[in-house]
Parts: structure tokens; C-alpha cells; sequence
């Protein structure tokens, strides 16, 4: 079935269907509370935007509960989950008490959580928090990185995946 939709009158359900047709990597974003509280969510709106100097984007819902911590704190850390972590990516999408139960992970730069057995962990100070649409748009300076040879966790048409070669 093909579906095809013109002019300026978009059904958000179906605007998303097309969005999701781009496959992304999953990925955990972490920071601190002012008191040292740690806050993570789930998130595939990330992108790489320039390697000279090197900057990352991911952006947040306006009407997100954490929203303010990661406009406060200056800082984040971008965790790319492994095809492994898809539990993470679940545990992390979820409204509980500590998301971080059972989670091994470690004190990054500033003491932000970064989680162990990654694909790659992105370290960044914020450089701006703008608002675009429905969402702020966080660009972050890369301070430090690391990474694993592992298969990345993906998702695409409404489901997770993994690359595989062809």
C-alpha cells in the first residue's frame, strides 16, 4: 500500500509512520541534578552535526518531567546502546522510581553516569538548548569518547533492530 500525503493538513500518526521509515540508534542520555540526582532517558533523536569541532544533537520533548534538569546541568552524556541493551532502552523509556536500578555504570566527567558496555559513550557540555516545534534541541561539545566493537541497537518502522551486513 502506498500512501501519499501533500499540502500543509498532516495526521500526526501518519507523519510519524513516514519519520519512522529512517532507521536510528538508540540511545540513553544521562546527566545530574543540581543535588547529584541521576537522571537518564531514552532517546533516538541523535545525530552527529560536525567533527571539527565535534558536536553532537539529540533533542527532548517540551512537555518532558526532565526537561528542565538537562537545560540546567550544562553537560550530558550520549550512551549508545548495544543490540544487547534493549532492556536498557526499555527501562529507561519507563516512568519509575530509579532507572537506574541494576544498571552498571560509572562516574564520567562532572560525575555523570555513564553506562558500562556500551557501543559508544559520548561525554558533552552543552552549548545551547534551543526550542524548535514541540522539542528542545540540545547541541553538545564532545569532551570525551569511548567505544566498543559491538553490534548497535537500532529502531526503525516501530520496532528494534540490528544492522546486519549486506
Amino acid at each position: 500500500m502506498n500512501i501519499e500525503v501533500c499540502g500543509d493538513q498532516f495526521d500526526s500518526r501518519e507523519l510519524r509512520n513516514v519519520l519512522g521509515c529512517f532507521g536510528t540508534g538508540v540511545t540513553v542520555v544521562t546527566t545530574l541534578t543540581d543535588s547529584g540526582e541521576r537522571v537518564g532517558l531514552t532517546a533516538n533523536s541523535f545525530s552527529s552535526v560536525s567533527l571539527d569541532p565535534p558536536i553532537v544533537l539529540w533533542s527532548l520533548g517540551k512537555k518532558s518531567q526532565n526537561l528542565s534538569v538537562f537545560q540546567d546541568s550544562g553537560r550530558f552524556v550520549v550512551n549508545v546502546l548495544g543490540a544487547d541493551q534493549l532492556h536498557l532502552s526499555n527501562q529507561f523509556a519507563k516512568p519509575v522510581a530509579d532507572r537506574f536500578a541494576g544498571v552498571k555504570h560509572g562516574p564520567g566527567l562532572g560525575g555523570l553516569p555513564v553506562i558500562h558496555d556500551c557501543a559508544a559513550n559520548i561525554e558533552c557540555e552543552t552549548l545551547s538548548a534551543q526550542e524548535v516545534g514541540d522539542h528542545i534541541l540540545f547541541l553538545g561539545k564532545i569532551v570525551r569518547y569511548s567505544y566498543l566493537k559491538k553490534d548497535t541497537l537500532l529502531f526503525c518502522n516501530g520496532a528494534y533492530a540490528k544492522a546486519t551486513e549486506v
